[in-house]
């Protein structure tokens, strides 16, 4: 039989630097022939785009026969494991012949244990297997305290106050996330001190159920050697990756969650973009902002992306001739306003 397709998960809370870290991987990839599956939240498609924009990936055919590039634009594969990503992985493993390895990048707000779980179905476990899950960290956000880490102090604290009945829902995923993790990559290293990168290490152990080793990285740069091959067969073992959703036949979701996504024909100065951005961010509960900036007198695309009041930006590539020259951005976050997103931006 053939030697099964191994799958790396590469999961992490929003804008920790999951699609970063892939693109690294693609740009760095020894000679391996990687396919990528993007789960995105919202439509806009902005991660398959980065990752189609790293000049590794073959070009689109128009049948999509050659490109290594899918994407699942629900925004939580865990929901939709059957619909639409069974058919997905079914037309990989038709090319297992024409890869080495497949990439599957979860949306910030997905569970990683359901779509492990999918791994044991008939159609898919002859075929392929989780080489592992690599759980992304950034260090940063950890370490101003956007997580709480103790459980015991968390129960203390809903004992004592009535409004903290329930932990958040993005509490149980970051200890869900790291509950899952075969790899844990603490990410943005370069934004720390020693002292505060110490505190997010034992933050994280606290969260790991067993021996998991953690690795540092600075945007992402990391020798795919340690990344892949790590032979976990994951789907296996899952009993000993604990979630707060095991009992439940099914996790439920916060649904004040949710995406929204603007397109505008114009371009924006970089500087004045982010500042009304960052107070979009203030004025608002918006968790990531991410996507492709049009830049007067410029011909490349500028990719903005920002994680709470936090923005950085890069050129990727050169605007192609055939393409407008659009800005286009999404937003995630909790009971989002559209129009003031919509009316601040174009004022």
């Amino acid at each position: 039989m053939a030697t099964k397709i191994p799958v790396t998960v590469i999961t992490g809370f929003l804008g920790s630097g999951k699609t970063t870290l892939i693109r690294n991987l693609l740009q760095n990839n020894q000679g391996r022939r990687i396919a990528v599956i993007v789960n995105e939240f919202g439509e806009l498609g902005i991660d398959g785009e980065l990752l189609q924009s790293c000049q590794v990936c073959p070009e689109e055919d128009g049948n999509n026969s050659n490109n290594n590039i899918y994407e699942l634009t629900n925004g939580c594969l865990c929901c939709t494991v059957q619909e639409e990503f069974l058919p997905t992985m079914q037309q990989l493993i038709k090319r297992r012949d024409s890869i080495d390895c497949i990439l599957i990048e979860t949306s910030g707000l997905a569970l990683p244990k359901p779509l492990v779980k999918a791994f044991r179905w008939q159609e898919i476990r002859n075929a392929a297997t989780v080489d592992s899950v690599i759980t992304v960290v950034d260090c940063e956000a950890v370490g101003a305290g956007t997580f709480a880490s103790n459980l015991a102090a968390v129960e203390a604290q809903r004992q004592a106050d009535e409004s903290l009945e329930h932990e958040t829902p993005l509490q149980e995923l970051f200890e869900d996330q790291l509950a899952c993790a075969d790899l844990v990559v603490l990410n943005k290293t370069d934004l720390v001190n020693e002292q505060t990168l110490a505190k997010v290490k034992n933050l994280v152990k606290q969260e790991l159920p067993r021996i998991v080793k953690i690795i540092e990285t600075d945007r992402g740069e990391i020798d795919p050697s340690i990344l892949l091959g790590l032979q976990a067969a994951v789907e296996d073992n899952l009993d000993q990756r604990p979630s707060h959703h095991d009992s439940e036949e099914e996790h439920e979701h916060d649904d004040d969650i949710t995406s929204h996504h603007i397109v505008l024909n114009r371009s924006f100065d970089p500087e004045k973009l982010k500042q009304q951005l960052q107070t979009l961010v203030q004025q608002q509960e918006i968790f990531r902002v991410k996507g492709f900036v049009a830049v007067p007198d410029k011909s490349m695309r500028l990719v903005m992306q920002g994680v709470g009041s936090r923005f950085e930006q890069f050129y990727d590539r050169a605007w192609k001739t055939e393409e407008t020259r659009q800005t286009r951005l999404v937003f995630i976050g909790r009971d989002l306003k559209s129009s003031d997103i919509e009316s601040q931006l174009v004022a």
